[in-house]
């Protein structure tokens, strides 16, 4: 069964790493004179949201009679090939990026390079919830102003993603709500599945190496429980505070703790994506979080699996026992300035972001991102209880106490993101042997060089 779940979990991974960077419903050589747009676009981990892209495209095409050159790329690839045409000044008319929206997108931003899209936004601004209108409220340090100058399409938050059926072999019948019972319970099952069933599992996926998107997002989400608060209403860095440098220390000290006890996976230290997703669909981990719903959906074709195997459970309460506040992280579409196409492409994210259009394109590329349109949240495809993957993220957004990235506050920390500064001190003290109290120190320097930097 091992075998089987990490054959289609790598088979979707292929198609995300897939030499051939262009899908289009198009020829890459258009003959005709007639206007083309040029969208650059993630490649999907699953073919599904590959499909769906395209489903949109060829109606828009249909309905303008302009065609479409679709460039589908890795999402590493498509931000490096994105910046050298950028410096080549021959920019895509239409960019979506994952990782450039809470990196790259806020800097292009302040450095004057993207259309304000607020007409398209202000049309409809009511549909959306304000954490995603503060996400793409962005500040243009060219026009000393901020406006809307990217389109929001999806959003996620992050989930923990564990083994059901090998908690209940474990005899784990209710995983607990407080921090320590909540950590303390994947090591306790560990132990009991390698005493009696001679299991070669570990307890949890969490990843620590530098240059991991992976370990950015879950030390943000893990900021947030150790009550690290970083920067004041202003967007300014609380280089000063105490407390701060404590809770900073503490959640590297924890890390740590974690890691030298052996309960997190010991080549953890080295995983990039899609690592986490591969030891737990492998049965490597008990357990490991994830900022989308890519791990369930990449089984979605095996109900067994995905009913009754897999779970989907939110992080616990805070250290301090209050509620954990979630991080969400809202998916984006630009325009650059430069751009030959820019009343097309503004037609297209106007067609793309109408609630009807964000529905079936979210449905149809099987629930891994969600909703930013409050009308689309309504679908009873977000409401099924009888899909406890897509019910518990579905709970998370709409129910529980969330925020947006410090990126929305100040573009400032979209290279903290860039430079891996947390993943760096994760690293002094894990593998270097710093203290805590030192590694969390030179992070707040550093914090504080890039910020002077972005003055």
């Amino acid at each position: 069964m091992a075998i089987a779940i990490v054959l289609a979990s790598l088979s979707a991974i292929a198609c995300n790493l897939r030499s051939s960077p262009t899908v289009s419903s198009v020829s890459n050589q258009p003959t005709s004179e007639l206007p083309t747009l040029q969208v650059w676009w993630d490649k999907g981990f699953n073919p599904e949201e590959d499909e769906a892209l395209n489903q949109i495209i060829n109606n828009w095409e249909s309905k303008t009679g302009v065609e479409v050159q679709l460039f589908l790329q890795t999402p590493d690839d498509l931000l490096s090939k994105a910046q050298r045409a950028i410096q080549a000044g021959t920019p895509p008319d239409v960019l979506y990026s994952d990782l450039g929206s809470g990196t790259l997108f806020p800097r292009f931003a302040w450095e004057g390079k993207l259309l304000d899209l607020s007409d398209i936004i202000e049309s409809q601004k009511a549909l959306y919830p304000q954490s995603v209108l503060d996400a793409v409220h962005l500040y243009n340090n060219v026009e000393k102003k901020r406006s809307y100058y990217a389109l929001p399409i999806q959003q996620s938050s992050i989930h923990i993603f564990y083994w059901r059926d090998l908690l209940q072999q474990a005899g784990v019948t209710t995983i607990p709500e407080d921090w320590q019972g909540f950590w303390q319970v994947w090591e306790t099952a560990r132990n009991q599945l390698r005493n009696t069933q001679n299991l070669d599992i570990e307890a949890l996926g969490l990843t620590l190496s530098v240059g991991s998107a992976d370990t950015n997002f879950l030390f943000e989400q893990m900021l947030e429980a150790f009550d690290v608060e970083l920067l004041d209403d202003r967007g300014q860095v609380l280089a000063n505070d105490p407390k701060l440098r404590q809770n900073l220390a503490n959640l590297l000290a924890w890390y740590a703790q974690q890691y030298r006890q052996g309960t997190i996976a010991p080549d953890a230290i080295e995983w990039l994506s899609p690592d986490n997703n591969i030891h737990l669909l492998n049965r490597a981990v008990l357990m490991t979080p994830n900022a989308t719903l890519s791990i369930p959906g990449s089984q979605r074709q095996n109900r067994e699996i995905y009913l009754n195997q897999l779970g989907t459970v939110d992080f616990p309460k805070k250290p301090s026992g209050e509620p954990m506040r979630h991080l969400t992280s809202v998916r984006q579409v630009i325009v650059f300035k430069d751009s030959r196409q820019l009343e097309l492409a503004k037609d297209f994210l106007r067609y793309i972001s109408q609630p009807e259009t964000l529905a079936e394109f979210l449905k149809q590329s099987g629930g891994r991102y969600f909703p930013v349109l409050s009308p689309v949240w309504k679908d009873p495809f977000w409401q099924d209880r009888a899909d406890p993957h897509i019910s518990a993220a579905t709970k998370t957004l709409l129910e529980k106490p969330t925020r947006t990235f410090y990126t929305a506050i100040n573009p400032a920390y979209s290279q903290v993101q860039e430079d891996y500064v947390w993943g760096k001190a994760l690293h002094q003290v894990i593998v270097e042997g710093v203290s805590p109290e030192q590694a969390a120190a030179e992070a707040i320097a550093r914090i504080q060089e890039i910020f002077a930097q972005w003055r």
